[in-house]
């Protein structure tokens, strides 16, 4: 943990972060804090917002080697798919 600092709040309520603090944590422009207030103490806490894109594409690749597929299906694959179950129902 590093050694404490001192910074104000602004009349808006705004504080400043240290640079060296944000440099170490990857705090920039826009970076989402959450906020909590507990008698006198504050904390921040960096909100990390998970990469759906990137998680989507790991559970795909899960799936199609738990089925066996080197590959995503064709569209005509999906349509005889369909087909076929929309037959059973």
């Amino acid at each position: 943990m590093s050694e404490a600092e001192v910074t104000v709040m602004s009349e808006k309520g705004q504080i400043v972060i240290p640079k060296d603090m944000r440099e170490r944590l990857k705090l920039g422009p826009k970076t989402k804090l959450l906020v909590y207030g507990h008698g006198d103490t504050l904390i921040l806490r960096k909100l990390v917002v998970p990469d759906v894109e990137s998680e989507l594409r790991a559970l795909w690749k899960e799936i199609d080697q738990k089925i066996g597929r080197k590959r995503r299906p064709t569209q005509k694959e999906i349509d005889e798919e369909i087909h076929a179950h929309r037959k059973e129902s």
